[in-house]
């Protein structure tokens, strides 16, 4: 919304008052420090935005009054730090808020700052403070039990089992990158209409276009823009714990979820050591099957948990083993024990858009990054427990599936 049209709306409601949709907080200081809103109250404000339709907090305005107060110049900057400490360390999970600075005209004419903050529909359920608040006519209430357990159905429910498709608030269909949106087209259908066949773009409630969580992770530069956590934490140690001390290689791998694949492979190939045997004629035996472990990379980024808000994929390398964690337990009725028999797909779109990227690597035998037919685990098993004898192992640690994977050691009678 550009800013005449902004200013025009906030006067149009401060005449009219708060309502279900507006919030107004005067601002108060004692010395240097913001002494109001409290940064639990305004927490509770968003909070309660967040877990309903969405709404807009005016900061530099008397609720009661509708008086334009403003807030000083030179002390924008704390109340800036007072809105981002209520998002980022009073609700749970963090909250992202859009802010802007305008200024509006007080009872004299004199323009004053206000800050705007909108607050978007969030796709998570937050908590303030450890409490559940949604918005009630012009006020903040804490939800009734019955209310909050149709919340968390409704929301959980969409995060198993179509989160993928749900639509992201603040995207349009500029923020797709053309040449990542381009490769999932085929034929000679318009884009826009292929491109919502394929559920990249998406209506929200109100019928404006927005990206959809897949076409998020699969077709912009920078997914973690709009889902924190949606990138791989990757570090090499020397030995066989995480130990600062012992970090020999660490990187933040981003971007769409099949280049993460490739460079988290690139990640390994170039800290893994290889070995070779003693006999007559030199062979080489890798710490790891690069083969298994694409398996394992895809895997973890088609089936995390994307609606666990902030946790990202982990990709720890040590002297021993390799462990990949990926956020979310099991789908449905899985347990760790059938992983090698059967399959369960928690991002299905995602796991058909990635079945339409091309897969260019000398030491993977595939086409296309995914091919959908449950051979995965059971591949990563047979190619790593051949190479290091001893066989890879998943665990569920709390709301976190892990696999370990044990490098081959020194060369030795089962090699020569």
């Amino acid at each position: 919304m550009d800013r005449e049209r902004l200013v025009k709306e906030l006067l149009y409601q401060v005449r009219l008052g708060e309502d279900s949709g507006y919030e107004f907080k005067q601002v108060t200081f004692k010395g240097k420090k913001v002494d109001g809103p409290e940064q639990k109250d305004l927490a509770i404000e968003l909070a309660a935005f967040a877990n309903t339709k969405g709404g807009c907090i005016v900061l530099g305005v008397h609720d009661k009054t509708r008086e334009v107060l403003g807030i000083p110049v030179d002390k924008i900057d704390l109340v800036q730090q007072r809105i981002t400490g209520a998002c980022q360390d009073s609700i749970a999970p963090q909250l992202n808020v859009y802010t802007r600075i305008v200024e509006l005209p007080d009872q004299q004419g004199v323009q004053r700052p206000v800050i705007y903050i909108q607050v978007d529909k969030s796709l998570f359920v937050h908590t303030a403070s450890g409490r559940y608040y949604h918005r009630v006519n012009e006020s903040a209430r804490e939800m009734k039990p019955d209310y909050l357990a149709r919340l968390m159905m409704q929301r959980s429910q969409a995060r198993m089992i179509w989160f993928d498709e749900q639509p992201v608030p603040r995207t349009d269909e500029t923020d797709l990158d053309p040449a990542l949106s381009q490769r999932f087209l085929r034929g000679d259908q318009p884009a826009a209409l292929q491109l919502r066949k394929l559920k990249l773009l998406t209506q929200d409630e109100d019928d404006n276009t927005r990206l959809s969580v897949a076409g998020v992770l699969m077709a912009t530069v920078n997914p973690e823009q709009w889902l924190p956590g949606a990138y791989i934490q990757a570090v090499c140690y020397s030995g066989q714990d995480r130990d600062a001390d012992n970090q020999l290689d660490a990187q933040d791998i981003t971007g769409p979820l099949d280049q993460q694949v490739i460079q988290a492979l690139a990640f390994i190939e170039r800290n893994m050591k290889t070995a070779a045997t003693k006999t007559i004629g030199r062979k080489d035996i890798p710490q790891y099957s690069l083969k298994a472990l694409f398996e394992a990379l895809v895997n973890a980024v088609a089936h995390r948990d994307y609606a666990i808000h902030g946790s990202k994929i982990r990709l720890h390398m040590f002297a021993d083993r390799l462990v990949i964690a990926s956020p979310g337990a099991l789908v449905n009725t899985l347990e760790v024990d059938d992983l090698e028999l059967r399959q369960a797909t928690r991002n299905q779109l995602i796991a058909t858009l990635l079945a339409r990227c091309s897969v260019a690597h000398d030491q993977v035998d595939r086409a296309m990054m995914m091919d959908k037919r449950g051979e995965g685990v059971p591949l990563i098993v047979r190619e790593s427990e051949d190479l290091s004898g001893k066989r890879p192992g998943y665990q569920l640690v709390g709301e976190e599936l892990q696999l370990t994977i044990y490098a081959a050691g020194a060369p030795g009678a089962a090699h020569d």
